[in-house]
């Protein structure tokens, strides 16, 4: 059962985590997927394929969760942003593997306005590339039903999507521009490099201070930036650029080397289109040593 762990896991927290957007609730999915896959075989049940069995029951036991956490964002504090995952690091290659492309954190978001269903299929069908027929086995549907659910998601995804991309390396020289700018406290600079509509997110979940709802428009997002890179300065703060779910993205850490906040940003159309900034300590503490946001404030009121 260990080599067999060692296998599959990879896929199956893929797929667990693309469909929840949290990092130990798709850790929850994937072991009780490998529980029930377990007393299965031990049970002397015979299964041809367990790939198969636990996309199956992963996808089933996503959607079942999802379900749930819909109910529980609905009175969550403030704006809900995903856990993004250090996709460069070998810490655990397991999590990381299968990860770079189609995980952005703006995917992440833009698939939150989906139903759990439409998530699952578009997921399973655009990304992992499953035939119709196979998904249906998967959700119990029939296969008209699981093509009507992709071309719902598909035209949802689409109408939200830039309509010019931008390449990796584009993406990495204005992400590298803006952190710089960030940084130096440059205004000029981060205004230049943002979308007229650009959007900036911010989720505290009520446990750290944090935008009460998001802020749109170039000159607003940027000088609330400056605002936020002078209080970081205040306290000892500092940037470490990392890839963040297969695209650059940095940490904001303190004095001590400890995790205040995480900054995501959506790159298109070669202008910076959203500003994400993760500072919930539950959600961070899955990356380090989580610090304390609300003493450092104090501590620079102090000062």
């Amino acid at each position: 059962m260990g080599e067999l762990y060692e296998e599959l896991r990879p896929k199956a927290f893929g797929i667990a985590y693309r469909m929840l957007g949290s990092v130990g609730e798709a850790e929850d999915v994937v072991q009780e997927a490998f529980l029930r896959l377990h007393r299965e075989l031990e049970g002397g049940a015979r299964i041809e394929s367990p790939e198969a069995y636990l996309v199956t029951v992963v996808t089933r036991l996503g959607i079942d969760e999802l379900r749930s956490a819909r109910a529980r964002r609905e009175v969550y504090v403030g704006e809900w942003l995903p856990e993004p995952i250090l996709t460069a690091e070998g810490d655990d290659p397991a999590r990381h593997a299968e990860i770079a492309d189609s995980l952005s954190v703006g995917l992440l978001v833009l698939l939150e306005t989906l139903s759990p269903e439409q998530r699952a299929v578009f997921l399973l069908r655009e990304v992992f590339e499953y035939p119709y027929a196979r998904i249906a086995e998967i959700l119990g549907k029939s296969v008209a039903a699981v093509r009507q659910l992709a071309v719902r998601a598909r035209r949802h995804v689409a109408a939200r999507e830039p309509r010019f991309e931008t390449s990796r390396e584009q993406r990495e020289r204005l992400t590298h521009r803006f952190f710089e700018a960030f940084e130096k406290g440059d205004l000029a600079q981060l205004e230049g490099l943002l979308a007229d509509d650009v959007t900036l997110r911010g989720d505290g979940g009520g446990k750290a201070p944090a935008l009460a709802r998001s802020i749109r428009g170039r000159v607003h997002v940027a000088r609330t930036l400056l605002a936020w890179a002078r209080l970081a300065e205040r306290f000892g703060g500092h940037l470490r650029q990392v890839e963040l779910n297969g695209d650059s993205g940095a940490l904001t850490l303190d004095r001590d080397g400890r995790l205040i906040s995480v900054i995501t940003i959506e790159v298109a159309e070669g202008r910076v289109q959203a500003v994400n900034s993760l500072v919930n300590p539950e959600k961070l503490g899955h990356l380090g040593p989580v610090g304390d946001m609300r003493a450092l404030l104090e501590e620079s009121k102090k000062r």
